[in-house]
């Protein structure tokens, strides 16, 4: 692999399936956020940056929804 070459890390890739769920159930931010234990604007900081995305944060919206990491994983 080139050293230069682009990745999604992830984090990334974790948040951008947290997003993608949230659009495929039509929750709306304030939900997601209500679910992850953060505010609305920790959501847009995460779009920008989602290095400070936790696995506390993704197991909280784990557990109030009943998914699995896999699931979320697979989407």
């Amino acid at each position: 692999m080139a050293k230069n070459s682009k990745r999604i890390t992830l984090y990334k890739r974790i948040w951008c399936k947290v997003r993608y769920w949230q659009n495929l159930r039509d929750v709306s931010d304030t939900e997601l956020a209500s679910y992850l234990q953060v505010s609305e604007r920790t959501l847009r900081e995460y779009d920008k940056s989602a290095q400070h995305v936790t696995l506390e944060k993704i197991d909280n919206l784990l557990s109030i929804t009943g998914m699995e990491l896999n699931d979320l994983m697979t989407l």
